[in-house]
């Protein structure tokens, strides 16, 4: 889908800002996610000529490059928020235990996320918090679709095994000696 106008490129920047500056926000430090997101759109104004006909997983795979070129010589330090649904209602009551199992269900959970590597976290995030299919996930990660299926099963494997460490990890998995 070549761009030829600035009115065609303000169409797409319209259509999508949005949808990169929430991809940001969940990745990047507060302080640099409107540098990011002004980054991507430079590079896809640059490259306005090549876009693809759906661009929003071109703009993510921008951003992503962008994030990692300014984070290259450091592991991110904050993980993903992690969205737990709120206590159910028992009676009209939140009932006390559910409550508290609730509650060690979300730090159990949040420290299995913080214990999987940025690369997991980020297979993770694209399906789940992204809503992007095998093939436009891939996209934004530069890989084939094959490959991030098998990326987004063994991230999910060992968030599993984080969270529930009696079942063994597949011998796949396993570290070998």
């Amino acid at each position: 889908m070549p761009i030829d106008t600035e009115a065609q490129f303000t169409d797409v920047y319209l259509a999508h800002y949005e949808d990169v500056l929430r991809f940001v926000r969940r990745r990047a430090h507060p302080m640099n996610v409107d540098d990011i997101v002004g980054e991507t759109f430079l590079a896809a104004w640059r490259r306005r000529r090549e876009l693809p006909r759906n661009p929003r997983p071109w703009l993510f795979g921008a951003a992503r490059n962008v994030m990692l070129n300014a984070d290259r010589s450091m592991r991110r330090h904050s993980a993903l928020v992690v969205h737990i649904q709120q206590a159910t209602e028992v009676g009209g009551h939140k009932a006390a235990v559910d409550a508290t199992a609730q509650v060690d269900s979300r730090i159990d959970l949040v420290a299995a996320w913080q214990s999987l590597t940025p690369a997991d976290q980020e297979v993770l995030a694209l399906h789940v918090w992204e809503g992007l299919d095998a093939r436009d996930a891939a996209t934004v990660l530069g890989c084939t679709r094959a490959a991030y299926a098998m990326r987004l099963t063994r991230a999910r494997r060992r968030l599993a095994s984080c969270l529930n460490p009696a079942v063994p990890a597949s011998p796949a998995l396993s570290p070998t000696h």
